[in-house]
């Protein structure tokens, strides 16, 4: 006798983009205005300016790459606790961990953020600071965790509002520095991690891939505004 057994799909993230794509994805970004941030989101942004400066740069999108992972963490935890709470629920558990595997893919996403943009410092011979790259990240993440935690148990759909701010000044951030910064047209991606991310004709495309990603997050967090609270499927 043959059992199937049917697997979780797994989410498969943010699309890849071609070299003309990044482009048109890089122009639409530059023309579209930021989102109104909320004061939640400035009292993190501000901090990170001051610390890293108002310009982007390698060693500024480190830290905001460590940071980014927070709310999908969250948002796993509690999704979590909800599959505990729902566990008779078959429907309503189902659902809720289908939000899970799309935190925990999500969180994947921006994890290879950060390793291709540490890799990019450390090719570039930047030293680290243990202020700026160990002890600033770290308080400036405990502290997002757990706004983003206490947020989705009161309103959910204010924790993907304030995910949703972070995503949009990320997409801009790195969107602006390709054009700031013209020379990484002729940067040749070095691919470390391309068997898992994909290989771009410059860190320039590499860039503006990982800027499209977080507009990516960004829209999905807007859409999980509207149905903030899992509900099952009838």
């Amino acid at each position: 006798m043959t059992v199937t057994i049917e697997r979780p799909a797994v989410h498969p993230g943010p699309p890849k983009l071609g070299p003309d794509e990044l482009l048109r994805a890089q122009w639409e970004t530059l023309a579209t205005p930021r989102m109104s941030y909320s004061l939640l989101a400035r009292m993190m942004f501000k901090p990170v300016d001051l610390l890293y400066g108002k310009q982007g740069s390698f060693t500024k999108f480190a830290m905001l790459e460590i940071i980014a992972r927070v709310p999908y963490q969250a948002w796993e935890r509690m999704g979590y606790w909800a599959v505990h709470r729902h566990r008779t629920r078959s429907a309503l558990a189902r659902r809720v961990f289908e939000r899970i595997v799309e935190a925990r893919a999500d969180q994947d996403n921006e994890q290879f953020h950060l390793l291709i943009v540490e890799d990019l410092i450390d090719r570039q011979g930047l030293s680290r600071d243990w202020l700026l790259h160990r002890a600033a990240p770290w308080l400036i993440a405990f502290f997002y965790y757990h706004v983003s935690w206490v947020l989705f148990l009161v309103r959910p759909d204010w924790s993907y509002r304030l995910n949703a701010e972070f995503e949009d000044h990320a997409e801009h951030e790195y969107m602006s520095f390709v054009a700031q910064n013209p020379d990484l047209e002729h940067v040749p991606d070095p691919g470390t991690y391309a068997a898992e991310y994909g290989r771009y004709r410059s860190v320039a495309d590499l860039l503006r891939q990982i800027g499209h990603d977080e507009r990516v997050h960004k829209l999905d967090s807007l859409e999980s505004m509207r149905e903030p609270r899992v509900r099952a499927n009838r």
